[in-house]
């Protein structure tokens, strides 16, 4: 069996969680809990191409906003 989240030829959705997190979800799967869909269904790379320009802040939501409150 192989890994449904390297298939080259698989559909997939790109998700996001409240912390502005993305992740690239095979379109077959349930969507986890606290996640929803941004993006696809579609190609894997239309996904990872969509994550790339989307996802330009890799520090999640709670760490920006502590940020610029000045807590962290």
């Amino acid at each position: 069996m192989t890994n449904p989240f390297e298939d080259k030829d698989g559909v997939f959705l790109v998700l996001v969680n409240q912390e502005g997190q993305y992740s690239l979800w095979p379109n077959f799967a349930q969507v986890p809990g606290g996640w929803s869909v941004k993006f696809g269904p579609e190609a894997r790379q239309a996904c990872t191409d969509y994550i790339e320009q989307h996802w330009v802040d890799m520090r999640p939501n709670s760490l920006v906003a502590a940020m610029e409150a000045g807590v962290a």
